[in-house]
């Protein structure tokens, strides 16, 4: 397709999921599932994320992968720009209680906008090699791939020992403690949160088929049992 097509549209969704995800992210999901502690693992921002994927995916299956590039590379410079402004502008203004170091901040931004694309451009490559295969596979194993490949960066990046000539550790995140809060032996706290994050966006790409296969057909004009 040519690259005069209009992008807009998908310009705006990235935005919105980026700037939604890196707002949501400062706020733990409350609650408890038998005695697994939602709130040790999970943040809101889990939930939207994932949907970075399906909109470059419906800019892959729309317009092919140079223009859906183009929308991870807007994504890339929101994903930056908000990890670095948000947290310092949300504990300004009363809604999360704490607020990161610069360090921590700086370091933070580089594994978020690294996780991010690489994650996306690996979804666009994968996705690509099988467009021409069954209508749910290029999406679903194009955003599981990339969901396992962003979370492992973003996590190890930002959180683990290794990573600290980036910038400076966290040591709450680098504690032991159960897995997942319930198992045995006891890992540092961030592989939890990586495990419990990358769940979320695995569930999220097998459900983001129904409104991918919609928003396709109706492109398409195909019968939804094609």
């Amino acid at each position: 397709m040519s690259a005069s097509k209009p992008i807009w549209p998908f310009v705006a969704a990235m935005a919105l999921v980026v700037v939604l995800s890196n707002i949501l992210v400062q706020f733990p999901v409350q609650g408890q599932v038998g005695r697994l502690a939602l709130a040790d693992l999970l943040t809101w921002g889990a939930f939207t994320y994932p949907l970075a994927f399906l909109v470059t995916d419906l800019a892959n299956r729309r317009y092919g992968p140079s223009l859906a590039r183009r929308v991870v590379f807007v994504g890339f410079a929101l994903a930056v720009a908000t990890t670095v402004v948000f947290p310092p502008l949300l504990f300004r203004l009363g809604l999360i209680p704490f607020e990161l170091e610069p360090g921590r901040l700086v370091r933070v931004a580089i594994a978020s906008g690294t996780a991010f694309l690489v994650g996306q451009l690996l979804d666009v490559s994968v996705f690509n090699r099988l467009r021409q295969t069954s209508w749910w596979r290029a999406p679903v194993v194009a955003s599981i791939v990339g969901s396992i490949i962003d979370t492992a960066i973003f996590f190890t990046v930002a959180f683990a020992a290794a990573f600290a000539f980036v910038g400076p550790s966290d040591a709450f995140s680098l504690e032991a403690a159960p897995l997942l809060g319930l198992f045995e032996p006891q890992t540092a706290r961030w592989i939890s949160w990586a495990l419990g994050d990358l769940s979320v966006k695995l569930i999220i790409a097998v459900v983001a088929l129904i409104p991918y296969r919609l928003i396709t057909a109706r492109w398409w004009n195909q019968p939804l049992a094609a």
